[in-house]
């Protein structure tokens, strides 16, 4: 039978959680720090050689910082509920502030603490996201003489591909679907929310892109919305902030690479990201990061958005850039290890509360402890690798077997192998129909 301290104490977190769902609010960051189309528009009719112009709207961060500190008045930091609670405050009022100062170098400062920049190491390895990223570059240089076809075999139209979405969305989330909406302007090929997918109107994709979409956007993102938004009790875990946006995105890019859809190209673009981070905290200007991603693509229109996503809320001059793309290469480390042991211990629970709502990878013993005190729900939407495992279990049972042991000198006895195998030139295969 429930005690009246316990009945308090659950009353108590629920207060809790509804003050900082509250002081999230008013904060849309990525809206907040959007560029209108004739900012691009403006920058390319001029060759790319004058400094573009972003303006962004007034945030005033009375109001969330005035509802976390009501939220700390319940909270005490010793127990691991508390300690997370805590944590979602000080990233709230943290992301309230960066927005505050957008265009100055506060921006900055605020969002390297939220963010981390490319030189932090990691906690607990030491290695830096501009480390990781500059593995991956050197990794993709290493395959450059390899003489297999990458480039797709058709592309699709943006028509095509919001129709497959909406059939695969209807199928999968059933009347909590999203919409499929065609736009004219869109800063990228698509983007989701929890209500609507936009596409652009005039976009091309691969048959990649289509499946990456759809395991990215809409059984990750949209889905930790929708289950967050049935955590009546948790109103937090429906608000994604700064605090949740390395293993939001880390997941998201792990569905890519377990659904077989990320490619070279994905991987290198994350990994330039965290370049031209540290290009613009040295100095490097707004049309040097252009100019650096226009040398890796010959593409204008993606160069200009590449180099918007570092300087967007920061200084267009230099030394301030936006930090948050740091966070993709380490969210995926870090879930790909996390994954790998809840498997080796057994906890499917755990691989099925990270889809409970919007969270953090450190979240998880606290989500754990309400789960059991009945105050978070299990999610509704599962991406299709965790509700149907098997994939998934078979390619961890491999890498478990394969890292088991010292396998360098089979691999030695290959490379021996290919050294005596004379190159031959095999004909181009002809793509699959589609």
């Amino acid at each position: 039978m429930m005690t009246m301290a316990t009945e308090r104490e659950k009353e108590r977190i629920r207060t809790v959680a509804r003050l900082l769902h509250q002081a999230c609010r008013p904060m849309r960051i990525l809206s907040a720090i959007a560029w209108a189309p004739e900012v691009k528009e403006t920058f390319l009719a001029k060759g790319g050689r004058e400094l573009p112009q972003p303006s962004y709207p007034m945030f005033d961060p009375g109001p969330t910082v005035e509802a976390v500190r009501e939220a700390r008045r319940y909270i005490v930091p010793v127990t691991t509920i508390d300690t997370w609670l805590d944590r979602q405050a000080q990233a709230i009022e943290l992301g309230a502030r960066m927005l505050a100062a957008v265009g100055t170098n506060a921006f900055f400062e605020y969002g390297r603490q939220l963010y981390g920049e490319p030189t932090a190491p990691l906690r607990y390895i030491p290695v830096t996201p501009q480390g990781l990223a500059q593995t991956v570059l050197d990794t993709i240089a290493q395959l450059t003489h390899i003489e297999i076809r990458t480039e797709p075999s058709t592309y699709h139209s943006a028509e095509s591909v919001a129709e497959r979405l909406a059939d695969a969305v209807r199928i999968h989330f059933g009347d909590q679907a999203p919409t499929i909406e065609l736009v004219d302007r869109l800063s990228a090929n698509a983007l989701a929310t929890s209500k609507s997918i936009r596409v652009r109107r005039g976009a091309r994709f691969t048959d990649r892109d289509f499946v990456q979409l759809l395991h990215h956007e809409a059984y990750i993102h949209v889905a930790t919305s929708l289950n967050g938004r049935e955590q009546s009790e948790l109103p937090i875990l429906a608000a994604g902030h700064p605090g949740t946006t390395r293993t939001q995105e880390g997941l998201a890019v792990f569905a890519e690479l377990i659904s077989g859809t990320i490619e070279l190209d994905r991987l290198r673009r994350l990994a330039d990201r965290v370049v031209a981070i540290q290009m613009a905290i040295d100095g490097a200007d707004f049309i040097a990061v252009y100019q650096y991603f226009l040398e890796r693509t010959w593409d204008p229109d993606q160069s200009f958005e590449s180099a918007r996503r570092v300087f967007r809320g920061g200084v267009v001059t230099g030394g301030a850039p936006f930090t948050k793309d740091v966070v993709y290469l380490m969210g995926l480390m870090q879930i790909n290890y996390f994954v790998r042991a809840c498997f080796a211990a057994g906890r499917a629970d755990c691989l099925s509360l990270l889809f409970c709502g919007k969270l953090d990878l450190f979240d998880m013993p606290a989500l754990c402890e309400l789960y059991a005190m009945e105050l978070c729900r299990p999610p509704r939407f599962l991406p299709p690798w965790v509700s149907d495992p098997r994939y998934l279990l078979g390619v961890l049972t491999f890498a478990t077997f394969a890292n088991s042991h010292d396998l360098s000198p089979l691999v030695a006895v290959a490379s021996k192998l290919l050294d005596s195998a004379p190159l031959v030139r095999m004909p181009t295969p002809e793509p699959p129909p589609t």
